[in-house]
């Protein structure tokens, strides 16, 4: 069974708030986020191929990475990490390429509850505009199914 993604972004303010809770303990969850090679297997829809172009997850290291469509389109996004403490939290600028100057920063922190663990995000953006265009962007559907696909990838590394 797949656990539900909340999404919750209140009226005329502009954060967005998700949270989601995972079958596998924090630090798997926490090293799905950290490390490269994870995150290209479960990070943004199925249909998506994601290539990494850097991924220094340290305070003040970057981060890039590609996103490629079946149809052959391209959407790059960037960012920069801000502060990272290992297991419990990461604070990091997301940027899309298409929509420069448009930078939100969100805090994303994992709580261990045993076997299992919830991954918590506050993405605040610079207008309620932004806001909703991520919205209107389809990253509900985005963030829900690669959170399905993250569940995949930690029953795969526990199995093995």
């Amino acid at each position: 069974m797949t656990n539900p993604t909340t999404i919750t972004a209140q009226p005329a303010v502009p954060f967005i708030d998700v949270a989601r809770e995972f079958d596998a303990p924090r630090e798997a969850v926490y090293r799905a986020y950290a490390d490269p090679s994870l995150v290209t297997q479960w990070m943004g829809p199925r249909r998506l191929t994601m290539e990494m172009t850097e991924w220094d997850v340290r305070p003040g290291g970057s981060w890039a990475w590609l996103h490629r469509d079946t149809d052959g389109t391209v959407f790059g996004f960037h960012g920069v990490f801000h502060d990272v403490v290992p297991g419990e939290h990461i604070l990091w600028t997301f940027e899309f390429d298409g929509a420069p100057g448009h930078v939100s920063l969100e805090s994303v922190d994992f709580e261990d509850l045993g076997s299992r663990s919830r991954v918590t995000t506050h993405a605040v953006y610079q207008s309620v505009a932004d806001r909703d265009a991520m919205l209107q962007g389809g990253m509900e559907g985005g963030m829900t199914e690669g959170f399905e696909r993250m569940d995949e990838l930690l029953r795969s590394l526990a199995a093995a």
